[in-house]
This record gives structure tokens, C-alpha cells and sequence, in this order.
């Protein structure tokens, strides 16, 4: 399925979500590998096998091997530090300065630059909604000379991927009925 497609399965409703997705899709902000491994780690958080499938094929090939796993690497350990850290941030007490115990070797290597892989590591962030990360990455990806356009554009293209997987997911589970169908079928 190639982003066209997945443009197209979405419903009248969503229209500005699909206006969005195309703006984004040539985010001038962003390099192209920062773009691509933005649209990938986004959608793998995003949890839709749909838009991954869709947006992995569109921008998949624009990124080396190296990349392409560096953003699978950032949707993954991000999935994991995101809940971790979302504890200790909203927990707070001890936790925050006991140790977390959890490997994170490939932030420290993550077989990219080191920038493009803390970007892609915000976008999972603000998908997943960990305050505690986003803050430590963005402050990360500034220090390095990303700009605060740079960074916008990732966190919007992870709320409008994010959007569209929440979209197909509802579509999905009301039978691509409208809400009126499903409250008289009730």
C-alpha cells in the first residue's frame, strides 16, 4: 500500500488529516532521512499494521539499511523508556533517582547520526505522551543545531500519523459504519 492508498482510505471526515499527511510528506524542514525515519518510527508507535505497512513502503526505501534500522531502534527502545520514564515522571519519590536497570545501548549507538535518531526518538515520544522524554530529547536535538522548525515538524508528523492510525483503528472496529448506523444498530 503506498501513502496515496492509505490517503484514500481514510474518510470525509478525516479530510484534514489527509491534507496533512501529503503537506508532511515534503516537510521542507527536515532532511530526507530525518523525514523518512520520522514517518517510520511514528507509525511503528502509532501501533496500525496498516499505516506501518503503508508508510513503511513509501519511505522505507529512502533510508539506508543503517537508518531503517536505527528508526525501527528508536520506535522500540522509545516504546519501552516511554512507560518507564512516564512513571517516574508522573510517580515521582524515589524513583526518579533510583536506576532504571534497562539496556539503552543503542541510544548510545544508534548507527546513525546521532541527531536524526534523538528526532526520531521525539516523535515516538509524543506519540506514546511521555513528557519526561519529550523534554530530554528535544533538549537533546537543540543542543546538536536541530532548529525549533525541525522539531515541530516532527512532532507534527507523529500527531497526524498518530491521527490517521486512531482513524483506520475506529473505522475498523464500528464496520466503517457512521456513528449514527452504529447507535441505532445498538
Amino acid at each position: 500500500m503506498s501513502l496515496e492508498a492509505l490517503r484514500n482510505r481514510l474518510p470525509d471526515y478525516a479530510k484534514d488529516l489527509k491534507l496533512n499527511l501529503s503537506a508532511l510528506a515534503a516537510e521542507p524542514a527536515l532532511t530526507p532521512q530525518q523525514l523518512a525515519g520520522t514517518f517510520l518510527a511514528a507509525a511503528l508507535a502509532a501501533r496500525n499494521a496498516e499505516v506501518a505497512a503503508a508508510i513503511a513502503a513509501e519511505f522505507a526505501p529512502r533510508l539506508s539499511p543503517e537508518a531503517l534500522n536505527a528508526a525501527k531502534a528508536a520506535a522500540a527502545i522509545m516504546g519501552m523508556n516511554n512507560v518507564y520514564y512516564r512513571f517516574t515522571h508522573l510517580v515521582g519519590g524515589d524513583y526518579r533517582s533510583m536506576p532504571a536497570r534497562l539496556r539503552m545501548n543503542v541510544i548510545a549507538r544508534p548507527g546513525v547520526e546521532k541527531a536524526d535518531f534523538e528526532l526520531w526518538s521525539l516523535a515516538v515520544s509524543a506519540v506514546n505522551g511521555c513528557g519526561a522524554c519529550m523534554e530530554a530529547h528535544e533538549r537533546v536535538v537543540r543542543e546538536a543545531g536541530l532548529s525549533k522548525e525541525q522539531v515541530q515538524a516532527a512532532v507534527r508528523i507523529a500527531a497526524v500519523v498518530h491521527a490517521v492510525a486512531t482513524v483506520l483503528d475506529a473505522e475498523a472496529a464500528l464496520g466503517g459504519a457512521a456513528p449514527a448506523a452504529v447507535a441505532q444498530a445498538a
